[in-house]
């Protein structure tokens, strides 16, 4: 397929005007080739997904966290590493494209996924934060239950529940990744728990204070882009061959 096409197709669908101001979207790294017939998805690119881009030869690297985030120089010289990657792959010349925050607000993107996969009804942005999801769980159950549910549903090993609100739940309010201070946003409109990730110790203790719910679950949840990507991917392409390589791997519970 064209690869100005493509993009220009996923561009409608998750444009870069709904994503925050000071995010770096779209193109990271080398310049778009004229076809696109492979595509290699992963929610990080690293040393690791490197390795197997190198055995796959994809046309495209598709990334949901941006791979250069700030300036070039920048992320060029936050640290060895990260120096050695850039240069390996401007040698390489394969194309690292980003759909970040644009992606998490988009309709049947990530938090629209997310909300899918706990089986909410009647989906829908929060008005007074649009990149969010709420929607209402079929029964009300009680928060400890929930807790359970969300975490076998995502797939991971643990998650921090703060039940200092009501004891049972019916509207749940997600948002992927670092989203947890969004929390007053979902209280204000009524939901009776929000799930995102990353709070530090004096975000527990507000919300505590605020006698609110909150599910804090791993950022990997946010891995639910490669499969959702393969899904948008294939509806505009189905003759496109994806590359799905998820290396998320949650901390060690000690």
């Amino acid at each position: 397929m064209n690869a100005k096409a493509l993009i220009s197709k996923l561009s409608k669908r998750f444009p870069k005007r709904i994503g925050e101001k000071r995010d770096y979207l779209g193109i990271q790294i080398n310049k778009l080739p004229k076809e696109v017939n492979k595509i290699m998805l992963c929610l990080d690119f690293d040393y690791e997904t490197y390795q197997i881009m190198l055995k796959n030869k994809p046309d495209l690297i598709l990334t949901h966290h941006p791979f250069i985030y700030g300036t070039f120089m920048r992320a060029k010289n936050s640290s060895i590493e990260k120096g050695r990657l850039i240069d390996l792959m401007l040698e390489n010349k394969t194309p690292i494209y980003s759909m970040h925050t644009n992606f998490d607000a988009g309709k049947d993107g990530m938090n629209d996924a997310l909300a899918s996969r706990l089986n909410l009804k009647n989906i829908k942005p929060l008005d007074t934060l649009p990149m969010a999801r709420g929607g209402e769980l079929e029964k009300e159950i009680d928060i400890v239950s929930f807790a359970k549910f969300a975490k076998e549903q995502f797939k991971v090993n643990n998650g921090w529940l703060i039940n200092s609100g009501k004891k049972n739940i019916k509207k749940v309010a997600i948002v992927g990744g670092a989203g947890w201070y969004f929390y007053k946003n979902a209280k204000l409109e009524g939901y009776d728990i929000f799930i995102s990730g990353d709070i530090p110790h004096h975000g527990r203790r507000d919300i505590i204070m605020e006698n609110y719910n909150f599910l804090d679950l791993p950022h990997e949840i946010e891995k639910i882009f490669i499969p959702q990507m393969k899904k948008i991917l294939l509806e505009i392409d189905p003759n496109l061959e994806i590359i799905e390589y998820d290396h998320e791997k949650e901390p060690i519970l000690i």
